[in-house]
């Protein structure tokens, strides 16, 4: 198999089970985690720190409401079994870099990363993140290039696939939806309160040899997993997050 079908081919693997990325995620901060100790030996510092870590990852999240909360349906979403594009997004923050929800991802993955405060952790994290995505990114561009022809290759030509470019900006057709954001996105704000709690809880017992877990986190915790639950129960039994043409 020439390299360039077998680019396409782990690319399009990937992509089906990228959903399951932050499983490996956690496994690499659980090792960063070994010598984890307080910054400064003081409890302060830390809270600081988680809320640092808190705010990264709710940047990511925004970038990824953002692009979400702009486009149209069976566009960019969270589609697994295949590659999903019925019309070309150019504009608002797709005139700005190609892969808006990836770069999303990359913030609110390295919010968790961050915990541990382990330099190489981050390295290796990026590193691993820019390998996993360059073949997801290759399979889409691929297909997007067959299917849009001039009209992706004069995108492409002057829009960079990571790092955005302000210059480009120009405003969507779209107004933004808060609706169809909840309806696409509610599981990854869980997964990512979810996973930071996770690292909580084996930090604290890296460092005192028991699980304790404070007030403050199981309310961030609880408030996570009502907001999940109230936007899954009303998604799957009413109509309420429905917006025609998202």
């Amino acid at each position: 198999m020439a390299l360039q079908e077998e680019f396409q081919r782990t690319g399009n693997w990937l992509f089906r089970w990228r959903s399951y990325l932050p499983l490996f995620l956690i496994v690499l901060v659980g090792l960063s985690m070994t010598n984890y100790h307080y910054p400064f030996g003081s409890r302060l510092y830390d809270w600081l720190w988680e809320g640092l870590c808190f705010l990264v990852g709710f940047f990511g999240m925004a970038i990824r409401a953002i692009t979400i909360g702009h486009t149209p349906a069976k566009t960019s979403g969270r589609n697994t079994k295949a590659q999903v594009a019925d019309k070309l997004n150019t504009a608002g923050i797709y005139s700005l870099v190609r892969n808006p929800l990836y770069l999303g991802n990359y913030f609110m993955m390295l919010g968790i990363v961050l915990f541990p405060r382990n330099i190489w952790g981050i390295v290796v994290f990026t590193l691993l993140f820019a390998l996993y995505y360059e073949r997801i990114i290759y399979a889409e561009e691929a297909y997007l290039r067959v299917k849009f022809g001039e009209e992706y290759l004069d995108w492409a030509a002057k829009t960079p696939a990571f790092f955005p470019r302000f210059t480009n900006f120009r405003r969507s057709g779209l107004s933004f939806s808060f609706r169809n954001v909840l309806k696409r996105e509610y599981s990854g704000f869980f997964g990512f309160i979810l996973s930071m709690f996770i690292v909580e809880v084996f930090g604290d017992w890296v460092i005192s040899g028991r699980v304790h877990v404070q007030t403050g986190w199981w309310i961030i915790l609880g408030s996570g997993f009502v907001i999940y639950l109230t936007v899954r129960t009303l998604k799957k039994n009413t109509q309420v997050f429905n917006v025609v043409g998202r």
